[in-house]
């Protein structure tokens, strides 16, 4: 039996953890006393008592709990963005390379990545990676989500009886360019700069669409549309949780629309490779509570414990 403690389960993340590892008769949950949730000597007697702690904090929280964790033998999952791009910090996407995957496999603290950086990374990473895209491209991202990423403050205002008419209307936000995605995606996949990253919100609860547009031209090769989706297939083959579609979706029918809900519910991502040859545009489509944060955080821990990747979870 393995014994599991949620840090912070009263939050969004936290929340959906606990449903889905209900479910799970070979784990079991280490409570804690609600009035102590937020008592650090109370969580470290908890995660004392754990084999694998999730962090479901805030940024400060999480870096606490991490540092109250010094010493015991439990491993972590943060969900925060607090030690993505820290050393000692394993990068929770097992799917980009098998150093990623390893580090998932063997190590004791593992960052989860953020949900607008799961949709960037995902496209740019295997580029960089293969020498396609030059680590000084200058690079654009715009990123659709659901509400729910916003959590329990903006879950509340769009569901509220009395709410704001502004609220009906897709709002761009991130408007000073220091979204708190940014490091992590400048730095996971390589990037010399930090992206241009426009990220919206918008009045359905789950799922997102993150587009990187690119220009041939810029990248080594001029490579077609029909060859980065040929890199990106090849460098996805084989992962149950990210599906590179066919060329321009058409075998899946999707007809020039790619909706940013259509993942509602599944905890992988599919890409889409479309737009032309002079500019490509590159799409990824996932439920940002699901491969952008839940269904992460499981994944990785089903491989962190060895048994199979998808154990409870819905592709």
């Amino acid at each position: 039996m393995t014994k599991i403690f949620i840090d912070g389960s009263e939050g969004t993340t936290g929340l959906l953890l606990r449903d889905r590892l209900k479910d799970r008769p070979e784990l079991t949950l280490v409570p804690i006393d609600p009035e102590k949730r937020k008592d650090i000597s109370a969580r470290r007697a908890a995660m004392a008592e754990a084999d694998l702690v999730f962090l479901c904090l805030p940024d400060a929280a999480a870096k606490e709990s991490a540092e109250a964790a010094n010493g015991l033998s439990c491993r972590i999952l943060d969900t925060s963005t607090a030690h993505r791009t820290l050393s000692g910090w394993s990068y929770g996407f097992p799917e980009l390379s098998k150093d990623h995957r390893k580090g998932v496999e063997e190590g004791a603290r593992i960052a989860v990545p953020g949900c607008h950086a799961s949709g960037f990374i995902s496209l740019v990473y295997p580029l960089i990676a293969a020498g396609i895209m030059p680590k000084d491209y200058p690079v654009t991202c715009h990123s659709v989500t659901g509400y729910t990423g916003g959590g329990k403050k903006m879950i509340a205002d769009y569901e509220g009886e009395d709410r704001d008419k502004a609220l009906d209307s897709p709002r761009q936000y991130g408007l000073t360019q220091s979204h708190k995605h940014l490091k992590e995606m400048q730095a996971i996949t390589g990037l010399s700069y930090a992206p241009q990253f426009s990220p919206i919100v918008a009045d359905f609860p789950r799922g997102m669409v993150v587009t990187v547009p690119l220009f041939s031209k810029l990248l080594k090769g001029n490579p077609t549309k029909k060859q980065l989706h040929e890199l990106l297939s090849a460098h996805y083959e084989g992962q149950a949780f990210v599906r590179v579609l066919s060329l321009d979706g058409e075998e899946e029918g999707i007809g020039g629309l790619f909706e940013a809900n259509a993942m509602e519910g599944r905890n992988s991502m599919e890409i889409l490779v479309t737009g032309n040859d002079e500019r490509p545009l590159l799409l990824s489509r996932f439920d940002n509570l699901g491969k952008g944060a839940s269904g992460a955080a499981m994944q990785c821990m089903n491989i962190m414990l060895g048994v199979p990747e998808d154990t409870g979870l819905l592709l």
